[in-house]
């Protein structure tokens, strides 16, 4: 079973993850943020994983810390999941509507930590999730799952679409990238190992 398990505690957050990449969807999820919560249920369902996250954090100071701290987490748990990268299809792509919004992801599980974010999202928030934290979510996560990540919003107007596009669109593209090919029986690089 492709497992990670990753705990972080620092000043500002305390987090227990846990990742199956070959799962079923499930997610239990308390960060104390909800529109963060209902977009990590989107990861889990969309990518079939199962995710279990565990989050506190200070949120009277705001929501920040936590939802970058998560990301970092997920992407550390996705990395140790993944293993060496043996049988990996490796790349994956994806285009989710939502409504009105239409978002495209494209990962490369490469070993590479980069991210391409081109959404012209509006400030503000919607509930308690600020929502330029969507990009900080998505370069904590890429940066230390160690993956190119490239999101583009190709439209939308309602922030809540947008962003859930966005987790959508991700959710499927890496679900794709992790995806186990059989006919890929060593690491899917001419290198013979994927970046470190």
């Amino acid at each position: 079973m492709r497992s990670g398990k990753i705990k972080r505690k620092t000043a500002e957050t305390q987090i227990e993850v846990t990742v199956v990449i070959d799962g079923q969807g499930r997610a239990e999820v308390d960060t104390g943020i909800g529109f963060f919560d209902h977009m990590l249920h989107h990861l889990a369902r969309h990518g079939l994983f199962d995710i279990r996250v565990r989050a506190k954090g200070d949120l009277h100071i705001d929501p920040h810390h936590t939802v970058e701290d998560v990301g970092i987490c997920l992407g550390k748990a996705f990395l140790e999941a993944a293993g060496d990268g043996r049988g990996l299809v490796r790349f994956g792509h994806a285009a989710a509507p939502m409504d009105e919004a239409l978002a495209e992801a494209a990962v490369d599980f490469s070993g590479r930590p980069f991210l391409h974010f081109e959404a012209n999202l509006p400030q503000g928030r919607v509930g308690e999730f600020d929502i330029e934290l969507t990009e900080e979510f998505l370069r904590a996560f890429s940066v230390n799952a160690r993956m190119t990540l490239h999101i583009v919003l190709r439209h939308g107007r309602n922030a809540h679409h947008c962003i859930e596009g966005i987790f959508k669109a991700f959710a499927r593209a890496l679900g794709e990238a992790l995806r186990q090919d059989p006919r890929v029986k060593d690491i899917p690089s001419t290198k013979g190992m994927l970046e470190t």
